[in-house]
C-alpha cells in the first residue's frame, strides 16, 4: 500500500498531465493543506542566502556545462526571488515613512502623551527592519547577478574548451586499436550496473510485491499503445466531421493535436513506468542518471517522430502542410524515423556511459560514431532535398513553356525557395563537421550535427504552431464562428473590424511564437533563463523621466481601457440615438448635436482614463500639452479651426442637419456634421464637403432657418387694355386651385406699375417648405399661359427699336 501511494505521487510530482484531473479535484483542499503563515522577510532573505552559498559551492566542483547551466538558472531565480522581495517591502516602508511624517518629529520643548511617543518608536523599528531587509535584498541581487554572469562566462568558456578539445579522429586505426583494448574492461563496468538493477527489481519486487510494477506497466502499454490510437484515429474523424471549423484550421488543429498525442502519451508512459519502478525503490541510486535518460530520450524521440508525422503526413497529401511530393515526403518520413531512434539510443547510450563511467578512449568513440551517424543521416536528407527541388524546377519550367504554348492556364508557378535554403545551410554544415570529424574536433563535429537537426525541428515546430495560431485567430474572430457571431451581436461591430482585430491577434501570436522559437535556437549557446530575464525586464519599463516609465503592462492595460471605454462611448450614443432622443419633442439636428457632443466627450474622458491607466500623470500631460502647444498652433491650425467650428456648430445650430442652404454658387441639404467637415447634398445627389470654418467665418443663406414657408413670385406684363380685375380673379383661384399653396398667408396679387402701354402684374403665394417653391411655380407658370390663352391675352414684352441706315441714301 506504501509503495501504491508513492507510485501515485511521484505520478503527480512526475506526470502533471496525469495528475491534472487529481489535482482539480483537490483544490478545495488546498486552504486545509497550506501553511498557516507565510515565511517572513527573514526566512526569505536566509534562503535566498542558502541558495547563492549553495551555488558557490557547487559551482567550484562542476565540470558538465549542463551542470553549470542548472546552477546559473539558480542563481538567476535567487535574483529574481531578491527583486520580487525588493518590490514587496518598498510600499510597506512608504506606507510606514507616510504614518512617521504624519506623526512629525517628538517635541523638544513638551511632553507629548506615552501612546504616541510609544507608537512612533514602534514605528521607527518597523521602519528599520524593512529598510535593512530592503537593503539585504538589494545586495542579495547584486550577488545573485554577479554570481551569475561569472557561471555563464566559466560556462561558455568550457564550451569552447570542450568543442575545441582535439582528439584520435574516428577514421583513425589507432583510436580503435585503443577502444578493442579499452572494451572489454568497459563492457565489464556495464556487467555490475545491470546486476545492480536486477537486484534493485528483485528487492523491490519482494518487499512490495507485483502489484505496483503490473500496474505502471499495464498503465504504459495502454497510452502507448491503445490510448495513443485511439486519439490519433479521434482526432482524423473529428477533422473530417462537419462539426470540426471550416477553412485551414481542420488541417493544421489536426496536427496540433497529433503532435501533442505523439509526444505526451509515450513520455508520459515511460514516466508512469519509472515512477512505478521507483514507487517499489527498483531503480538503484547510480541507475537514476539511466532513468532520467530514458524519459529524456523518449520525450525527445517521440517529438521528433510526432512532429514528422503531422508535417509531412505521407498517406494523406491533402492534410500535408509542407510543400512537398509523395516520393519526398515517404523518403524524409523514414529520415525522421532514423533521426528519433538516433536521438533515443544516443540519449540513452550517453547515460549509461555517465553511470558507468567508461574510459575516456570508448567516450571519444562513442561520440565518433554519433557524429558519423549524424552526418550519414543528414547527407541522406539533403540528397532527398536536392531531388526534389530537381524535380521542382523541371515542372517548374514545363508549365512555363506550355504557358509560352498557349496550351497551359496563366497560373503564378510556385518554387520551394526554402528548399534552396534548407540545402545550403544542410551543405555548409556537413562540409564543416566532415572536416572537423577528419581532424579529430568530435566535439564539435556533433554539436554542429545536434544543432542542424535541432535547429531543423525547432524551425518546423515554429512552422506548424505558425500556421495554427494564424488560423486560429482568423477562426475564432471570424463572422461565420459562433464566438464571432456572438461578439457581433453583443457589441455592434462591424464584419470588418472584426476581421482585423483577428488579424491582429494573429499577428501577436506570430510574434511570440518567432520569440519562442529564437529562445529554443539561442538555448544551447548559452543561459537560457538569462535569455528570457533580459526580455522580461523589458516589463519594468522604458524610464523617460524620473515621473514618467512606460511599462508594457500598464500599455497594454490603457489600450484595454481605450478600446472598453470607445465601446461604452458607442453604446451611450447608440442609446441616446435611437432609444431616448425619440422619446424627445427635440428635432433631428438638435437629437445629431447632442448625440454627437456626447461622442466627443466620452471620447475626451476616455483618451484622459487611458492615459492614466498608463502611468501618465495629468500634470506631466499638461506640461506635454502646453509644450507642444506653439507645434500645433502652427502646424495644425487649420484642423484645430475646423474642430472649434464643429463644436460652435454643435452648440449654437445656426445650421443642422436637415437644413437647406446655400453657400456661394452651391446650395443643399445638410447631411451631417463631423468634426472636421460638414456634408451637403446638392441637387444632382453628389456630396459637397465644406469646412466647418467656411460654415462659421462666411455668410451662408439659411433658407429653412426660422420660418420653414417658401414664398412663390410670379411676374409678368400685360396690355393697357387687358380686363385686369378678371385677370386677378383667375390668378387668386388658380393659387387657391393648387394643393400645395398656403390660404395663410393668403395669395395676393398686385399692380406693379403701368408704363409704355403695358401693365406690369406681380403676384405672391406662399407654400409650406421652400423646397417646394420650384415644383410648384412651375405648375403655376403653366396655369397662368392657360388662363392667358384662354382670354386672349397676349403677353407684353418690352419693345426694341432699332435704328438702321439707307444703303442706298
Amino acid at each position: 500500500m506504501a509503495g501504491l501511494s508513492s507510485f501515485f505521487r511521484t505520478i503527480l510530482v512526475r506526470g502533471p498531465w496525469l495528475g491534472l484531473l487529481l489535482c482539480c479535484t483537490l483544490l478545495l483542499a488546498v486552504p486545509a493543506l497550506a501553511q498557516d503563515d507565510d515565511p517572513t522577510p527573514k526566512q526569505q532573505l536566509a534562503q535566498i542566502d542558502s541558495t547563492l552559498k549553495d551555488v558557490e559551492r557547487k559551482r567550484v566542483d562542476a565540470e558538465a556545462t549542463e551542470t553549470l547551466g542548472t546552477l546559473s538558472e539558480n542563481a538567476s531565480q535567487a535574483k529574481r526571488d531578491a527583486e520580487a522581495l525588493e518590490k514587496t517591502l518598498q510600499p510597506q516602508l512608504d506606507q510606514l515613512n507616510e504614518q512617521l511624517t504624519q506623526l512629525g518629529d517628538a517635541p523638544k520643548d513638551t511632553t507629548e502623551p506615552p501612546e504616541l511617543a510609544a507608537q512612533r518608536r514602534t514605528l521607527t523599528r518597523q521602519r528599520d527592519a524593512l529598510v535593512a531587509s530592503i537593503a539585504q535584498a538589494k545586495s542579495s541581487a547584486v550577488r545573485a547577478q554577479q554570481l551569475s554572469a561569472d557561471i555563464d562566462k566559466q560556462r561558455n568558456a568550457q564550451r569552447t574548451e570542450e568543442l575545441g578539445q582535439k582528439v584520435a579522429s574516428p577514421l583513425s586505426p589507432a583510436l580503435w586499436t585503443k577502444v578493442a583494448e579499452r572494451l572489454p574492461i568497459d563492457i565489464a563496468r556495464v556487467a555490475p550496473l545491470a546486476q545492480l538493477g536486477r537486484d534493485a527489481l528483485v528487492a523491490g519486487i519482494r518487499t512490495h510485491g507485483w502489484g505496483t510494477l503490473l500496474l505502471g506497466v499495464v498503465a504504459a502499454l495502454v497510452m502507448m499503445f491503445p490510448l495513443r490510437l485511439w486519439l490519433r484515429a479521434l482526432g482524423r474523424r473529428f477533422a473530417a466531421s462537419e462539426r470540426a471549423p471550416d477553412g485551414r484550421l481542420r488541417r493544421s488543429g489536426l496536427a496540433m493535436w497529433l503532435l501533442l498525442v505523439g509526444t505526451l502519451l509515450p513520455g508520459y508512459a515511460v514516466v508512469v513506468l519509472m515512477a512505478a519502478l521507483g514507487a517499489i525503490d527498483a531503480i538503484a541510486p547510480r541507475l537514476q542518471v539511466v532513468a532520467e535518460g530514458l524519459e529524456t530520450a523518449t520525450f525527445r524521440a517521440a517529438f521528433i517522430a510526432a512532429l514528422s508525422a503531422c508535417m509531412l503526413v505521407p498517406q494523406r497529401p491533402s492534410w500535408r502542410l509542407l510543400n512537398l511530393d509523395d516520393t519526398a515526403a515517404l523518403k524524409l518520413r523514414k529520415y525522421a524515423w532514423g533521426a528519433a531512434a538516433l536521438a533515443w539510443l544516443s540519449t540513452v547510450l550517453l547515460a549509461v556511459d555517465q553511470a558507468t563511467r567508461t574510459s575516456d578512449v570508448t567516450t571519444v568513440a562513442l561520440d565518433g560514431v554519433i557524429a558519423l551517424t549524424y552526418l550519414g543521416l543528414i547527407m541522406a536528407m539533403l540528397v532527398t532535398l536536392a531531388r526534389l527541388h530537381r524535380r521542382q524546377t523541371a515542372e517548374a519550367e514545363a508549365k512555363l513553356e506550355a504557358q509560352a504554348d498557349g496550351l497551359g492556364a496563366q497560373l503564378p508557378v510556385r518554387r520551394g525557395s526554402w528548399l534552396v535554403l534548407a540545402r545550403v545551410a544542410g551543405n555548409i554544415a556537413v562540409v564543416a563537421a566532415i572536416i572537423a570529424t577528419l581532424l579529430g574536433y568530435v566535439n564539435f563535429a556533433k554539436f554542429v550535427n545536434q544543432q542542424l537537426i535541432g535547429g531543423s525541428i525547432v524551425v518546423l515546430a515554429a512552422t506548424l504552431l505558425f500556421k495554427f495560431v494564424d488560423d486560429f485567430s482568423t477562426w475564432l474572430l471570424n463572422a461565420d464562428s459562433k464566438v464571432g457571431q456572438t461578439i457581433l451581436l453583443s457589441t455592434g461591430l462591424s464584419v470588418s473590424k472584426l476581421e482585423q482585430a483577428g488579424v491582429l491577434l494573429s499577428a501577436m501570436l506570430r510574434t511570440l511564437v518567432v520569440l519562442i522559437a529564437l529562445l529554443a535556437l539561442a538555448a544551447p549557446f548559452g543561459n537560457i533563463g538569462t535569455i528570457v530575464e533580459r526580455i522580461a525586464s523589458l516589463a519594468n519599463g522604458i524610464v523617460i523621466n524620473k515621473d514618467l516609465t512606460l511599462q508594457p503592462g500598464r500599455i497594454v492595460t490603457g489600450v484595454l481601457v481605450l478600446l472598453v471605454g470607445m465601446g461604452l462611448t458607442q453604446l451611450l450614443q447608440r442609446w441616446l440615438t435611437d432609444t431616448y432622443l425619440p422619446k424627445t419633442e427635440l428635432d433631428l439636428g438638435a437629437r445629431n448635436s447632442i448625440s454627437t457632443i456626447a461622442g466627443y466627450v466620452g471620447i475626451i474622458l476616455v483618451g484622459l482614463w487611458a492615459l492614466t491607466a498608463m502611468g501618465l500623470n495629468l500634470k506631466n500631460l499638461a506640461l506635454l500639452v502646453s509644450a507642444l502647444s506653439v507645434g500645433i498652433g502652427f502646424g495644425l491650425q487649420a484642423i484645430i479651426q475646423n474642430f472649434v467650428s464643429g463644436l460652435i456648430l454643435l452648440t449654437e445650430r445656426p445650421v443642422k442637419i436637415g437644413d437647406w442652404v446655400k453657400l456661394g454658387d452651391q446650395e443643399g441639404d445638410i447631411k451631417r456634421i463631423n468634426v472636421r467637415s460638414t456634408e451637403i447634398q446638392v441637387s444632382d445627389k453628389s456630396t459637397l464637403i465644406v469646412p466647418n470654418s467656411e460654415l462659421i467665418t462666411k455668410t451662408i443663406r439659411n433658407m429653412t432657418m426660422g420660418n420653414n414657408q417658401g414664398r412663390i413670385q410670379i411676374q409678368f406684363a400685360v396690355p393697357a387694355s387687358t380686363d385686369v380685375a378678371s385677370l386677378r380673379q383667375a390668378l387668386l383661384d388658380a393659387y387657391g386651385a393648387h394643393n400645395t399653396v398656403l390660404q395663410q398667408p393668403a395669395p395676393s396679387v398686385y399692380i406693379d406699375s403701368i408704363a409704355g402701354g403695358q401693365i406690369t402684374i406681380n403676384s405672391f403665394a406662399y407654400v409650406a417648405s421652400p423646397r417646394q417653391v420650384y415644383g410648384t411655380r412651375s405648375d403655376l407658370y403653366f396655369s397662368l399661359l392657360q388662363i392667358l390663352a384662354e382670354r386672349n391675352i397676349p403677353l407684353s414684352t418690352p419693345t426694341d427699336i432699332h435704328i438702321t441706315r439707307d444703303p442706298e441714301q
